[in-house]
């Protein structure tokens, strides 16, 4: 049930603290706070994008530093400091004129289960809680943070025949002929 979900998925999206991050925030004397992406996670997101995946972060924090590496990447649908996690994923999907079974949605705490509920293949880290676990169609060997992101994001490519560094590459949003 799960593979034949991958088959259909066109669209990402993560939650950030105890996902695409360990969950851990670093705080400095001066009040900063620091947080750390695995370098693997991130390489499968750009791949992914230039596979012609759209991407979604939707997170409640808000950093400056986290909006960076994100843009970085090249994701440019980043919602942060968001209360409604449904409310912006219902319309991420108008926009993207995306179907809910098309979407794969990765999160990890009490935050993400009701929009996780709405995906067509909800997923989780090794370490979510347990809330999120018993709703996930996947749960990921890997923890939050430590390649959970790339787990999924590989799945689903290499399901699709989209993972092959010969695959192709989506320019001015289509796939070359």
């Amino acid at each position: 049930m799960v593979l034949e979900k991958l088959r259909h998925i066109k669209a990402f999206i993560f939650d950030v603290d105890g996902v695409l991050t360990d969950g851990l925030v670093h705080v400095t004397e001066s009040g900063e706070q620091l947080r750390q992406f695995n370098i693997k996670d991130g390489y499968a997101l750009q791949l992914a994008i230039k596979r012609g995946y759209k991407i979604a972060v939707i997170t409640g924090g808000n950093s400056v530093g986290v909006n960076s590496r994100l843009q970085g990447l090249g994701i440019s649908d980043i919602f942060m400091g968001v209360d409604s996690k449904v409310e912006i994923y219902e319309q991420f999907l108008k926009t993207n004129n995306l179907d809910f079974s098309e979407v794969l949605y990765m999160g990890d705490d009490i935050p993400d289960l009701h929009v996780m509920k709405l995906a067509g293949l909800p997923v989780c880290p090794a370490d979510a809680v347990e809330q999120i676990k018993a709703i996930s169609n996947y749960i990921s060997p890997r923890n939050g943070g430590k390649g959970c992101v790339r787990d999924v994001i590989e799945k689903v490519l290499k399901i699709q025949n989209k993972w092959d560094e010969e695959g192709p590459i989506v320019k001015n949003g289509s796939f070359p002929a």
